[in-house]
């Protein structure tokens, strides 16, 4: 149990990364109670300086010895690095949110998202996990529609450039720039970019969609799709239930979109989804159809909720509906949450 404080000691891992400035944007909307904000990251970034709430805070070399008097570490560096350093964590007495796969799946650690299950957080023994961007804005919907019972989900995702990081970015504008030198758009292969140019992505992102993110399996699915098969049993603590993932790249900078299909042990019709969706915590519904108004990424950009529209009825089987579902994949997919359960820590302490 953490120790009730007036003001907490905060170190953000990979702080210079994109979800490490979320982290800093959010914990000063936010006014978490901070005493001292320790930044950390790797060599490469030792002795730059990044704003905190107006004021300057240099960066300093993640090591063993970088959590002492730490209550809250806040990880977005990758799992390699979490697994290597958090345990140096915990050893000295903080409590770490980690957001990368290092410990998802492991059953010792609590996997949360605070609208859907808070009270698992009870259970930590010094780390707690952040789930996978993808899933959390799944599972605050699938959440909102659980007490029909859920029998199977079918999604696709349509995953924006900046969830493989900021590279990649850089890539898509840069590959679009190199299209827009091209005099004709209708020749056969004229949308290929030069070689060199595609790296971080399998293929060509810009004026394209790949389904591919991460590498594949045995099985066939992507690493991407089973973190979300497993990773929304775990969290809605429904190992059986059955899920299925197809996960797609697409070219936009930020925010995810799901098309989600949500097949019930009870019938459930549109408007008692809609009623369902508006009264959730950290929902937003969006489902004008007539006016065409539906979630869509430029809107969520920046924004803090899950977006939910196109809600209908799936008149292919007896129990089932589809709906559309966006959100930030920087802030509620990442950085949003980790704070959001670090709220959680110290309001239980």
């Amino acid at each position: 149990m953490m120790k009730k404080k007036e003001k907490y000691n905060v170190a953000i891992m990979g702080a210079t990364g994109a979800v490490g400035s979320e982290f800093l944007k959010i914990l000063a909307e936010r006014k978490f109670p901070i005493d001292e904000l320790r930044l950390l990251a790797s060599e490469r970034s030792k002795g730059r300086k990044l704003i905190f709430d107006g004021k300057e805070i240099e960066v300093q070399v993640l090591g063993k010895d970088s959590f002492e008097g730490i209550d809250i570490v806040l990880s977005s560096a990758g799992a390699s690095r979490s697994k290597e350093f958090l345990p140096y964590a915990v050893k000295s007495g903080a409590v770490c949110v980690d957001n990368s796969s290092a410990f998802r799946m492991d059953e010792t650690v609590p996997l949360v998202v605070p609208e859907v299950n808070p009270h698992a957080i009870d259970g930590h023994s010094g780390i707690i996990a952040n789930p996978n961007c993808s899933t959390i804005q799944m599972v605050l919907p699938l959440k909102a529609v659980e007490e029909a019972g859920l029998k199977r989900i079918v999604v696709t995702t349509f995953q924006s450039v900046s969830g493989a990081g900021q590279g990649n970015i850089l890539e898509m504008e840069a590959q679009v720039e190199e299209l827009s030198k091209k005099e004709s758009h209708h020749k056969v292969g004229n949308h290929i970019v030069p070689e060199k140019m595609v790296s971080k992505f399998s293929h060509q992102i810009a004026c394209n969609v790949i389904p591919h993110i991460d590498v594949f399996e045995e099985d066939l699915y992507t690493k991407e799709e089973t973190k979300m098969i497993k990773e929304t049993r775990k969290i809605m603590e429904l190992p059986e239930l059955a899920v299925t993932a197809t996960c797609v790249r697409v070219p936009v900078y930020y925010a995810h979109s799901e098309s989600v299909n949500v097949e019930t042990e009870k019938k459930i019709d549109v408007e008692t989804a809609k009623g369902l969706m508006k009264d959730f915590p950290g929902i937003t519904l969006v489902d004008e159809p007539s006016e065409n108004k539906y979630p869509m990424p430029i809107n969520a950009e920046g924004e803090d909720d899950v977006f939910v529209g196109r809600i209908r009825e799936d008149a292919s089987i007896p129990n089932g509906i589809n709906m559309w579902v966006v959100a930030d994949n920087l802030r509620k997919g990442a950085a949003l949450n980790a704070v959001q359960i670090a709220e959680l820590l110290i309001k239980e302490a």
